[in-house]
């Protein structure tokens, strides 16, 4: 007769079996949380015209298409560990999976998007547009068919939820599609960002003087090479895992924290150029109201002197600055150079303001 397991087993394997689901519940939820907070602060310091552009609502988009991947991860993994005879439907657990696979494809478009700052489709011509965009568009497609692949694979293996997760089990390690899609996003990354680093420093080369404007773009050579280095590390990280490690629990934690440390860095990003934008407008509206207060001043006093048969003469200095710099001929043809990043209002581009106004390509 068998002898009967002894409690410490039992607790013991039960700790073994929730353990992965328990590890995707605390990491997502804290990432869950950073992203509900990051978008309360990115509505916090936007401003109207930050609010008018696609790359605001796209970065809104993003941060729901995280936080329902985190819900449903909360769903799957919770009833795992505390129903682990009752798992959740079949599809929860492939919508699961679906919001984990699919959105990396979306954020990396947003990655691209700051390309159209460079290159404004009302500008440029169409020629242009179609030799840097195609490959961009080409690897895409190659992602999204091979992304369906893996997905129309994954439904069709089982008709319950179990037989799902032993699929996925057994069929992870050395998954050649897996491979090829995570292969894939490393180098669309790296032309999106590689090609934008280089035109930035190519049409801002000639700026020497404007000391304001040579800050903000070493600025947004940091936060875009942050952008690709960081998931670029994760991508690597999930290629070494399914090749060299059977279990796939691990790498699927690789694979969530990859998309929210994608959607946190082109978030931050974005908040970064907004709370730039928020404090212009309000430096520029103090200004207003500080002008306008000195002209009441200066025509109460122009009144007075009128009255004692003095009279006044002021002079207007029409003198043209870029970033609180003084122009002459050489910095007249910068501000020419640099202003052919023209502006619209889908897009952060380069764009010169007076003063203490930036520029967010971003």
């Amino acid at each position: 007769m068998s002898q009967a397991a002894s409690p410490e087993v039992i607790i013991t394997a039960f700790i073994d079996a929730i353990h992965p689901n328990f590890n995707y519940v605390v990491g997502i939820t804290a990432f869950s949380g950073c992203l509900v907070t990051l978008l309360v602060v990115l509505f916090a310091f936007s401003t109207k015209e930050s609010r008018r552009r696609l790359v605001f609502h796209l970065n809104v988009f993003a941060i729901c298409l995280a936080l329902i991947l985190g819900i449903f991860n909360g769903i799957t993994s919770g009833t795992a560990i505390l129903q682990p005879f009752n798992l959740v439907p079949m599809s929860v657990y492939v919508a699961t999976i679906v919001f984990a696979v699919f959105p990396p494809l979306f954020y990396d478009s947003i990655l691209l998007f700051r390309l159209f700052a460079l290159y404004p489709p009302a500008t440029t011509p169409k020629i242009t547009l179609l030799k840097i965009f195609a490959f961009p568009f080409c690897i895409k497609c190659a992602r999204l068919v091979v992304i369906t692949l893996v997905l129309n694979d994954f439904v069709n293996s089982a008709t319950s939820t179990a037989a799902l997760v032993q699929h996925t089990a057994s069929t992870w390690f050395r998954n050649p599609y897996m491979t090829a899609e995570w292969t894939m996003q490393m180098v669309d990354n790296l032309y999106s960002v590689s090609f934008f680093l280089y035109k930035l420093h190519t049409r801002t080369s000639t700026i020497k003087r404007a000391s304001g404007i040579t800050e903000r773009i070493r600025q947004i050579f940091y936060i875009s090479v942050a952008n690709f280095v960081f998931p670029l590390f994760f991508n690597i990280a999930q290629i070494v895992c399914i090749t060299t490690n059977r279990s796939p629990y691990t790498g699927t934690m690789l694979l969530m924290t990859n998309d929210y440390v994608t959607v946190i860095g082109v978030l931050c990003a974005t908040i970064w150029f907004s709370g730039s934008d928020w404090v212009r407008t309000r430096n520029e509206s103090s200004a207003d109201l500080l002008h306008a207060e000195k002209m009441g001043s200066g025509r109460g006093q122009l009144s007075n002197s009128g009255q004692n048969g003095s009279g006044m003469r002021f002079a207007v200095d029409k003198s043209v600055t870029l970033g609180g710099v003084d122009s002459d001929p050489g910095s007249a043809i910068q501000s020419k150079q640099l202003s052919t990043l023209t502006n619209n209002e889908d897009s952060y581009v380069l764009h010169p303001h007076a003063q203490n106004r930036g520029y967010s390509p971003v």
